[in-house]
């Protein structure tokens, strides 16, 4: 067409040389505006194309296969997925370089989509929210005693902020041990580094191996104790033991090899966890007695705001338990954790804890008052702190 309108502006007597010159110029005219109009489009289409790889690259990090599926979308060999641990998700795609024989509005469109591409990268950028803190060997433990007011202890610290126990106990050091240390890991909270992880089981404190075993752990684990008066102990672990088993002997029966005699059954495991002074020697030939902090039950419940500052103390902790925490139960004869703002009553211990315990005849009491004494004595001298139970 234009052809023909140069054609015939061009005089009658126009040689063949001059038409033929202008066939060519149009035909080169023609030529380019078709290479431009392929350069326009491809550009289009591969800017829609970029567009669609990063959306279904951000679909599939996300792990929605309901969306890939009805996005039907797919991505190019040359498409690298960059993932970041916490940091989130970018999306990464290499470019081709460009023709160096291209115009420059070529390159200036090439320029845009590169922009274009990163302005994309930039806006589906996406968070990945770590879950908070990791999971931690413990740093202390408290491994003792039975019935002395260890649940008490461990629900008490709990409500520091950095503190973050194990509600059951694992038995790992006397039951579980063949589990390994990656299983025990499992069972504790998620903690920061700023925080102490801790659980509670009454039964290591006179369990032969766990002393040897908390110490392969780590030798810097701190250990807390609590401690009872033992004849107390005693019946109180009687009473929880008839509770679950009324057809038991009588805790008589079950103390003495002969009563007449004074004979104290020491293999009777209510009256052996007692004798302290005998556990604490198998713990000190793999722990130092500064790693060791004693709670005296009696004090917990009289007292239980000065038992936890020293608890704190020991531990490093701020002192924030204190006694605006508690109040005393009169139905319970033992303290309870005042109500938590998110909470509709206060927190007490469970039904088993403070019930009151099987009569016990005062011959029998001090009996065992005398047995016991000689090996409360070595423990107070031991530990440097004299309980007072004699």
């Amino acid at each position: 067409m234009a052809y023909r309108f140069l054609s015939s502006r061009v005089a009658p007597s126009a040689n063949k040389q001059t038409r033929r010159f202008i066939f060519i110029f149009t035909l080169s005219l023609s030529f380019t505006y078709l290479c431009y109009s392929i350069i326009f489009y491809s550009d289009t289409i591969m800017q829609s194309q970029s567009y669609e790889e990063h959306r279904c690259l951000l679909f599939q990090n996300i792990g929605s296969k309901k969306l890939l599926q009805k996005s039907q979308c797919t991505m190019r060999p040359d498409t690298k997925v960059i993932m970041g641990d916490t940091s989130g998700v970018r999306l990464d795609h290499r470019e081709e370089t460009p023709d160096r024989n291209l115009t420059k509005n070529a390159d200036s469109r090439s320029t845009q989509q590169r922009g274009i591409n990163q302005t994309n990268r930039r806006s589906i950028n996406i968070t990945v929210v770590p879950k908070h803190g990791n999971k931690k060997l413990p740093n202390a433990l408290i491994v003792g005693v039975k019935k002395g007011g260890t649940r008490a202890v461990l629900e008490f610290i709990r409500i520091h902020p950095d503190v973050r126990a194990v509600g059951t106990e694992p038995h790992f050091f006397d039951r579980n041990y063949d589990r390994g240390l990656d299983w025990y890991r499992g069972l504790m909270p998620r903690t920061l580094d700023s925080q102490i992880t801790m659980e509670k089981t009454p039964s290591y404190f006179v369990t032969l191996e766990a002393p040897r075993r908390i110490s392969s752990m780590s030798r810097d684990t701190k250990l807390i104790v609590v401690v009872r008066n033992p004849v107390t102990r005693a019946i109180s672990d009687y009473t929880q033991t008839l509770s679950k088993k009324p057809d038991i002997p009588s805790f008589e029966d079950l103390a003495f090899k002969n009563r007449s005699l004074g004979t104290v059954d020491t293999s009777w495991n209510a009256i052996r966890i007692g004798l302290y002074t005998l556990h604490l020697e198998n713990w000190l030939q793999y722990f130092r007695l500064s790693q060791m902090h004693f709670v005296s039950g009696e004090r917990l419940i009289t007292d239980p705001a000065g038992e936890l500052g020293r608890v704190q103390d020991f531990l490093g902790l701020k002192r924030i338990v204190t006694d605006k925490h508690f109040y005393f139960n009169k139905t319970k004869g033992f303290p309870c954790l005042k109500k938590p703002e998110s909470s509709s009553s206060p927190r007490c211990l469970g039904k088993s804890k403070g019930r009151p315990h099987v009569q016990i005849d005062q011959d029998i009491i001090e009996q065992l008052h005398d047995f016991y004494r000689p090996y409360n004595i070595k423990f107070y001298e031991t530990v440097g702190h004299d309980f007072r139970w004699d």
